[in-house]
């Protein structure tokens, strides 16, 4: 039997999340802004929400790329101004209560600390040659990082990369052949690492070797649409969530890559970006950079804990 016709016999449950909280007024001032000529067609914008995260207190973070700012985004759904700098922050992960590290496009990797607002470099440059725009990122549970390196590429221009960097401080080139890699995760068991893939509209799987190394790149989910995947998270049986933009989707896939759910936005919008939240990690938090809200939805299965050790 088809996979097609499986999906027509036992088709995914199909859910709308609801909103949580939306950027207030006071940070709101429509403009261009050099980020949003190239990526956004020129429009005006008052935020592009991104890289969702929770501390051990229950607050969620976001970054806002196009103008360089990290909010903190309390239980009840107030807003506060964390950071602001000259700069484009997407993916963010906590490496220690006070810390986040924070994949900024202009800048590299850069720490802020969430109690100072104070900022710092963390890993600007590879042999002294400048990233192509870093996206985002993932900790495995021995402190190795994880990250995207995605700039401006495509199907034109194949060469996005994939990197890993140590706790002793070596940094890995594990791919440099991927049409714009977004998101980024690790299976439960973190031998497996998925790669979203925008411009490819898919997600890469490829086993991580015993020597930290990738082998067998493969494409394991294939959507459709004007923008393909970006932020990916994982539960805890497994199951690959993914933010589609395009669609205004979050794709629930079991591990063999079939939809089990899609949990909808409203269309026209773009989903960016997904994190789990609440005392059980079962309620998932999405960015909707269109609107400057934050979304969610119950779900019946835990996200994975995020590690915070580099």
């Amino acid at each position: 039997m088809g996979r097609s016709l499986v999906f027509l016999l036992n088709p995914p449950e199909v859910r709308t999340l609801e909103t949580f909280t939306s950027l207030p007024q006071r940070y709101r001032q429509p403009q261009r802004s050099v980020w949003g000529d190239a990526n956004q067609g020129g429009r005006e914008s008052d935020s592009f929400l991104e890289g969702p995260v929770f501390d051990d207190a229950g607050n969620l973070y976001v970054s806002d790329i196009p103008f360089g700012r990290v909010f903190r985004i309390d239980p009840k759904g107030e807003w506060d101004l964390v950071a602001q700098w000259d700069g484009e922050p997407n993916g963010m992960k906590f490496i220690s209560a006070a810390e986040l590290l924070v994949t900024d496009y202009r800048n590299g990797l850069m720490l802020v600390n969430v109690l100072s607002g104070e900022l710092r470099p963390f890993l600007t440059r590879r042999n002294t040659e400048s990233f192509k725009g870093v996206n985002d990122l993932i900790l495995d549970s021995q402190g190795n990082l994880y990250f995207t390196d995605q700039g401006q590429t495509g199907l034109h221009d194949p060469t996005g990369r994939v990197y890993r960097l140590t706790p002793a401080g070596r940094l890995d080139l594990l791919l440099s052949n991927i049409p714009s890699p977004n998101g980024i995760v690790l299976s439960p068991d973190e031998r497996f690492l998925f790669v979203a893939v925008t411009r490819g509209n898919c997600v890469w799987r490829m086993p991580v070797l015993a020597d930290g190394s990738v082998s067998k790149a493969g494409q394991f989910f294939t959507s459709y649409g004007p923008s393909g995947p970006d932020g990916l998270a994982m539960d805890e049986s497994g199951s690959l969530l993914v933010a589609n933009p395009g669609l205004a989707y979050i794709w629930v896939l079991n591990p063999r890559a079939e939809p089990v759910q899609v949990l909808c936005g409203t269309p026209g919008h773009s989903l960016t970006n997904l994190a789990f939240g609440g005392a059980d990690r079962k309620t998932l938090y999405a960015t909707d950079a269109t609107s400057g809200d934050v979304l969610r939805i119950a779900m019946d299965m835990p996200g994975m804990k995020l590690h915070q050790r580099l």
